[in-house]
């Protein structure tokens, strides 16, 4: 099949590629590379004139000051539309979300008009932020969720106004512009599928890929010290729980000043990010969520102990009866104990880690999941 993959979120489009690739599969991934996380994309259209240049950057700044319009939309628009006669011929055209070129909502319909009238299929991944899924955790359906400290503190709104972005209206008749011109919608994670299952369109969950080949088990044999690493976004400070790790965080240094280290890092490349937690033995990496995101999948795969989504729902689903991460709740003394647990207990922390690497091979295998992809794909008639 001839796939192209618009988008990109932590390296999911990546991993899907490179199994589907492996499967004898053709594959264009079109995208910004997510920001400052910079992964590889084949088509650029991540606005560079804006962000790059020391005139683009002031002109930019001009603008929204004055008119609240950011021209990275205008640009990636702009970027997308120039290269549109690359984006013809294809059996599927994959969308990360219902915004995925990042351009205006009304430049954004051009695109996807274009998509859907110069390709076979086009389908839609519920892999991160999108309305309805926003939209069923406004709803506060679940104990906790990525919402959580916004609904609790509605003086957060504006760290929340990305998220709450996609509510507005235009953002609304977007996602149902999208919804009505895709063959399906293909959660890849319980948060997603919980939000979205028994809507119109979607199907089973199908986990996130990931390449296990290109990720080498690194346990450190000693405990001592035992290495914790905190990877910090500050673009999702709040969302991910990092604040509710640093609580933590401080209570165990208080304790044992002599027996833990802790890394944190901030804001890293993709590929900076993956040295710095090398030598760890224990990964945080958010509080509200239901199951593994991308970055706690490949750190699972190698071997790392992840704090992350890991209840109930997911161990059912996956009919787990050994731990294959920590699950991490919103409380800071928990996952302090939790940690502190670990701490004394290196026997626990090496059988979580082996479990964690099998599980990653035995479920999210990029080219197991590649080939769930193509039997969806294929099964429109």
């Amino acid at each position: 099949m001839k796939i192209l993959l618009i988008g990109e979120y932590s390296r999911f489009h990546n991993s899907l590629k490179e199994g589907l690739v492996a499967l004898g599969h053709e594959v264009v991934l079109v995208g910004s590379g997510d920001l400052f996380k910079k992964y590889p994309v084949d088509v650029d259209i991540g606005p560079k004139w804006v962000s790059t240049t020391a005139i683009g950057r002031l002109v930019r700044k001009v603008v929204y000051k004055l008119s609240g319009f950011d021209l990275a939309l205008w640009e990636a628009g702009y970027r997308f539309w120039n290269a549109r006669k690359q984006f013809k011929g294809f059996d599927v055209v994959q969308l990360i979300n219902s915004w995925s070129i990042r351009t205006t909502i009304a430049k954004e319909k051009k695109c996807i008009d274009f998509l859907a009238t110069h390709n076979k299929q086009m389908v839609l991944s519920a892999c991160g932020t999108d309305t309805a899924w926003v939209a069923y955790l406004l709803s506060d359906p679940l104990e906790y969720h990525l919402l959580t400290p916004y609904l609790n503190d509605k003086s957060l709104k504006k760290q929340y106004s990305s998220v709450l972005d996609y509510l507005t209206p235009k953002c609304q008749a977007l996602y149902q512009y999208v919804v009505d011109r895709v063959s399906h919608i293909i959660p890849t994670d319980m948060d997603y599928y919980m939000g979205l299952k028994g809507q119109e369109k979607v199907t089973s969950l199908v986990p996130t890929p990931i390449n296990t080949s290109s990720l080498k088990v690194e346990f450190p044999q000693t405990t001592n010290p035992l290495v914790i690493f905190h990877g910090i976004n500050r673009m999702n400070y709040l969302k991910k729980g990092n604040d509710i790790f640093e609580k933590a965080l401080e209570l165990l240094q208080k304790k044992y000043p002599k027996k833990v280290k802790i890394i944190t890092v901030e804001s890293l490349p993709y590929t900076q990010y993956m040295k710095a937690y090398e030598q760890a033995h224990i990964l945080l990496d958010q509080v509200y969520s239901y199951d593994q995101g991308y970055n706690a999948l490949e750190s699972m795969a190698r071997g790392k102990v992840v704090f992350t989504g890991a209840g109930t729902a997911f161990s059912k689903h996956y009919k787990l009866d050994v731990p294959v991460a920590v699950d991490a709740v919103p409380d800071a003394r928990a996952i302090f104990l939790e940690l502190e647990k670990l701490l004394h207990q290196p026997e626990v922390l090496a059988q979580i880690s082996k479990h964690a690497s099998r599980f990653v091979s035995q479920y999210h295998d990029h080219k197991k999941v590649a080939q769930t992809y193509v039997s969806i794909w294929q099964s429109t008639p």
